[in-house]
């Protein structure tokens, strides 16, 4: 099996907002696929839908620990369902790329998203697979407001673009498709 981490912050007061990229690609795959709703997995900190994508088992998630704890959530759905490191994958949000733009990574270090500090806390390692889609950096204000405010009229097709692509590179690592060759196909 598959799993799909999006990340993002619980409650509707979050809903939308740049910090919840994550949330909405997993989302966006969920409905695609008419996987159903989202629900509570049984002692861990997520809801989760499962189901097949062109054949293949795929868990999509999202933890409900908010985004500065997500590891804690990431890491027993792992070993619950035995999933190793190269089947995973995570979708977060990325301050140092313009509005539109998909990077694939096999590994690194956080770059300061709180998120992927948790979860390589949690699992002990940063050599995990992960979409990123870029949401700028503020022109003026802070970085908080910026990460849990909306996009712009104006930044909302890009995004839905990025979305829309970061949706075909995970398409692409589900059907088999080698994540290192796919940053190659995508970055």
């Amino acid at each position: 099996m598959k799993m799909i981490v999006g990340l993002g912050n619980v409650g509707t007061r979050y809903d939308e907002t740049r910090h919840n990229t994550g949330f909405m690609v997993v989302e966006q795959l969920a409905r695609d696929y008419h996987l159903g709703a989202f629900k509570h997995a049984k002692n861990i900190e997520a809801v989760v839908v499962s189901g097949m994508i062109d054949g293949q088992k795929v868990m999509l998630v999202k933890p409900t620990t908010f985004m500065n704890d997500s590891g804690r959530a990431v890491k027993p759905l792992m070993d619950y369902y035995d999933i190793p490191l190269e089947d995973m994958v995570v979708v977060n949000d990325d301050l140092d790329m313009p509005v539109g733009k998909v990077r694939l990574k096999t590994h690194g270090k956080s770059g300061g998203h709180n998120g992927l500090k948790s979860i390589i806390h949690y699992i002990g390692t940063d050599k995990f697979n992960r979409v990123k889609l870029g949401i700028d950096h503020p022109a003026h204000g802070t970085v908080v407001s910026h990460v849990l405010g909306k996009f712009s009229k104006d930044e909302r097709p890009q995004f839905n673009e990025a979305v829309i692509t970061a949706e075909h590179a995970l398409e692409d690592w589900v059907h088999g498709e080698n994540f290192a060759e796919l940053m190659n196909d995508y970055n």
